[in-house]
C-alpha cells in the first residue's frame, strides 16, 4: 500500500471509528450470533493476492461486526471494565504506528521509562 493510499485508508477508518464510537448504543451490547456463525463466512484459507482495503471493510461490517461484544455500548456491564476512550484510540494509534517493543531498555528506552515512571 502506497502511503497515500494508506493516508486515505486512515481517514476513512478514524470517520468509520468517530460513527461507531457515537453510534454503538443502537447496536446490540452482545453479539446475535449462533456458535460457528462467524467461522462459517470466513474463506478456509488467507487470500493468495493482496485485497483492496474497501473489500476488507466491507468485510468486517458484513461478517466481523455483527459477531462482536460491544464492551464500548452504554449497557455493557458484564466482566469488568475494559473501555477505551477517544484519546486512547488514538494513544493505541501512535504505538501502532512505532511499533514499539516495550520488552527490554534496549528495545525501546522511552517506553520502558515512561512504564516504569507511570507503575512506580
Amino acid at each position: 500500500m502506497e502511503i497515500e493510499e494508506f493516508r486515505a485508508h486512515a481517514h476513512e477508518l478514524v470517520d468509520w471509528m468517530a460513527d461507531y464510537m457515537t453510534g454503538v448504543e443502537a447496536l446490540p451490547v452482545r453479539a446475535q450470533v449462533k456458535p460457528g456463525e462467524i467461522a462459517a463466512k470466513l474463506p478456509l484459507s488467507p487470500p493468495t493476492a493482496p485485497e483492496p482495503m474497501d473489500a476488507i471493510m466491507a468485510d468486517f461490517k458484513q461478517d466481523i461486526l455483527l459477531g462482536m461484544t460491544h464492551w464500548q455500548h452504554p449497557r455493557f456491564f458484564a466482566y469488568f471494565p475494559a473501555n477505551s476512550s477517544p484519546p486512547s484510540v488514538l494513544a493505541e494509534m501512535l504505538t501502532a504506528t512505532l511499533g514499539a517493543q516495550g520488552m527490554l531498555w534496549q528495545t525501546s528506552p522511552a517506553a520502558t521509562e515512561m512504564e516504569t515512571r507511570v507503575t512506580d
